[in-house]
């Protein structure tokens, strides 16, 4: 089996499991594997398809600009995804169009902040007495404005990326990884949100 055969079966897995989720509706949402450092080369969902019936010839190899360097066609923000993988190291990249994200960024468009609580070990920081800001950054539809938002605000202890109005980067060094720190922090967000509301219901 070859590199790009097994990355494309493995990316046709995950993204199953998160559109049985409800997490990529439709055709949104993209996933990535890193295939090589130098020169950087990833492997790409490929765009306008129904993530919950990939197969494992619907990934695109692209660059470190995120243009397609073998056939078809990739994600539109497959040049995010390049930017993260160049930047933080990350080894799978995955976007999903999860609410929690959306609204916490809405919330608080400055920066989601979370802080004692349990399932932040699963997102790879301390349970306690560690203030954890998931960053936000504006919408577009260029791919380099927004790689520099996240060079920006990017923080090497913090793997994810919510974008307003859109959705969330999450990575880690395989999918297994970015698929645990995205299930915790969704989990996260949904808490943070959720409380919110409650206190503003309160008059806190």
């Amino acid at each position: 089996m070859t590199v790009l055969v097994e990355a494309g079966r493995a990316l046709a897995a995950e993204a199953a499991r998160y559109a049985a989720m409800g997490w990529m509706r439709g055709t949104s949402g993209n996933l990535s594997v890193t295939l090589e450092r130098d020169p950087l080369r990833l492997a790409v969902t490929a765009s306008g398809l129904d993530k919950g019936e990939l197969a494992e010839d619907d990934v695109v190899v692209v660059d470190e600009a995120g243009a397609a360097v073998s056939a078809g066609v990739p994600s539109a923000e497959a040049g995010l995804h390049a930017r993260i993988a160049a930047v933080a190291g990350a080894g799978a990249v995955v976007h999903v169009h999860a609410l929690a994200p959306v609204l916490a960024a809405q919330r608080w468009p400055g920066g989601v902040p979370l802080r004692d609580l349990e399932m932040l070990k699963g997102f790879g920081r301390a349970a306690h007495d560690d203030l954890v800001t998931v960053p936000v950054i504006g919408n577009g539809q260029d791919m380099r404005v927004l790689g520099d938002a996240f060079e920006r605000t990017y923080r090497a202890d913090t793997p994810a990326l919510i974008v307003a109005r859109h959705g969330v980067y999450v990575w880690g060094a395989d999918l297994r990884q970015a698929r645990h720190r995205l299930e915790c922090l969704e989990w996260l967000l949904r808490f943070a949100v959720g409380t919110s509301i409650d206190g503003a219901e309160r008059g806190l």
